[in-house]
């Protein structure tokens, strides 16, 4: 393939080694998640996994600025407010992506060189190894669109230390490098100018035994020390907040501890759609009691439910078509967000299931 071909390509696969490489390549849309892309990574993790010729696979993006900033939300919006069946088609292919690098039985390592948010979280933290480098910006930001922290945000957010992951998925504030180290979210840091070298290192191993051990160890090579996490300093505070037994509760807790940071946090909370903090706040704790397949399976039944709704549309107009800022959320307080509305989302579909 030639160069020109390649730049003309959404997703590019190759083998270099003994090492499937995959580059998101629409740095233009930083590098934005499409359902074709998703598709395609699909069938290739399928017929890596049972390839001897492949014994690990990177995954990194194009350009200097993202490795995927998420989904295509404007398509997404777009075919939605016109009653298409797109929505569909790209949430379940993308969660059965994001299942397949959760069980890829390689190492799966990803290098998050810049902006990993949403639907570029899905393909990268699930697998094996995952960069964090100085460039480093990740958010779960999807309750600011009237959505949730999905692509198995159920499954890996509960799972950071203490309530950060309840606090990253109610929030969507962003983290970078060494936020996401100690958050868990990435397993080690190595600096942006390493990359390449890491890389060519990667590409020129000769595998016997053990391959997650043989990469385990050349990464380790390459790593430093991403410095002092803020999260780590805040992790009492958050734990306090954010363990409490409802979004309205840990509004009240940051309210009454008044400090410089909890009203920061409140506000950030009250410009959020409340059904989507609802949601989430459900979701978190479920998904801390449930195997990773059984969370893709709760998401897919919530966002089956979230395209049929309002918030998305509004949010998604509010923030990225409009860009006004101003969603108008319905409805529009956390007390008109009734149990019985949230129960409706996780309840099983009539048909249609996700098989994974």
């Amino acid at each position: 393939m030639s160069e020109e071909q390649k730049q003309e390509q959404e997703i590019i696969f190759e083998i270099r080694g003994q090492m499937g490489v995959i580059t998101l390549n629409r740095p233009k849309a930083l590098n934005a998640l499409t359902h074709e892309m998703a598709v395609a990574l699909d069938a290739q993790l399928v017929e890596w996994a049972d390839d001897p010729a492949v014994q690990a696979v990177l995954v990194k993006g194009a350009g200097e600025k993202a490795f995927c900033a998420g989904g295509d939300i404007v398509r997404l919006y777009n075919e939605g407010k016109s009653g298409g069946d797109y929505p569909y088609q790209f949430y379940r292919d993308e969660y059965v992506c994001n299942a397949r690098v959760k069980h890829f039985p390689k190492p799966y390592i990803a290098f998050l060189d810049g902006i990993v948010m949403g639907g570029g979280v899905g393909v990268s933290v699930h697998g094996s190894h995952r960069i964090a480098t100085e460039k480093t910006l990740f958010a779960m930001p999807e309750t600011g669109i009237g959505l949730f922290p999905d692509v198995g945000g159920t499954y890996f957010l509960p799972r950071c230390p203490g309530e950060v992951g309840m606090y990253l998925g109610l929030t969507g504030d962003r983290l970078k490098a060494a936020d996401t180290v100690y958050a868990e979210i990435t397993t080690g840091f190595v600096a942006s100018e390493n990359l390449q070298a890491l890389e060519n290192a990667l590409v020129s191993m000769e595998f016997s035994g053990n391959s997650f051990v043989q990469v385990n160890q050349l990464i380790k090579a390459y790593e430093e020390d991403p410095g002092e996490a803020p999260l780590q300093v805040l992790q009492a505070q958050i734990d306090a907040h954010f363990s409490k037994g409802s979004v309205e509760d840990i509004l009240t807790s940051l309210e009454a501890a008044g400090d410089a940071w909890a009203m920061r946090v409140a506000a950030s909370l009250k410009s959020k759609s409340p059904t989507a903090l609802k949601l989430a706040f459900r979701q978190l704790r479920e998904g801390a009691k449930a195997e990773f397949d059984e969370c893709m399976q709760m998401e897919w039944r919530m966002v089956n439910r979230v395209i049929k709704g309002t918030e998305f549309y509004e949010g998604t107009r509010a923030v990225l078509i409009d860009r006004d800022q101003s969603p108008k959320w319905n409805p529009a307080t956390l007390e008109d967000v009734h149990e019985a509305d949230i129960d409706a989302y996780f309840a099983p579909l009539e048909v249609g299931e996700l098989d994974i």
